[in-house]
């Protein structure tokens, strides 16, 4: 059974499989731009239109880091909600996501360790209902 949940903080024993949360945000240059400033990636296929479009992508992408970085949001926001921390998130980059994609991040719980405290989650980031990114995360409840 599928939950859809907005909440600061869920306790772990009301964690059930099934539960999800979104949260959707379109791509700006101001985002991209903010994003380098913080990471320190200034690839030009990030940065610059010339370049990019002589790339296989044939204009500028967001860093992929900028749309996992969603997960998080949703994860000390939502549910577990705030105090969680990350223990583990693999990721796979499926497709690219271009300025003004608007990515639309879903994690789903998949199981419950209620004696470590643990909590993972499925991880996607869908643009246009296509997957750009896909995972899985492990956060620590206290």
């Amino acid at each position: 059974m599928s939950k859809s949940l907005v909440f600061n903080q869920i306790p772990l024993e009301e964690i059930e499989i099934g539960m999800e949360v979104s949260y959707s945000q379109t791509i700006t240059d101001a985002d991209i731009k903010a994003f380098s400033g913080i990471s320190g990636d200034k690839n030009p296929v990030h940065m610059d239109d010339e370049y990019a479009k002589n790339s296989r992508y044939k204009k500028r992408i967001a860093h992929g880091m900028l749309s996992a970085s969603f997960f998080s949001a949703l994860f000390g926001t939502k549910i577990p909600g705030e105090g969680c921390v990350y223990v583990a998130q693999s990721l796979r980059f499926k497709r690219p996501v271009y300025l003004d994609d608007t990515v639309v991040a879903s994690v789903t719980v998949t199981n419950v360790d209620l004696k470590k405290k643990r909590v993972f989650f499925q991880t996607v980031c869908k643009v246009n209902n296509k997957i750009v990114i896909d995972g899985e995360a492990e956060l620590y409840v206290p």
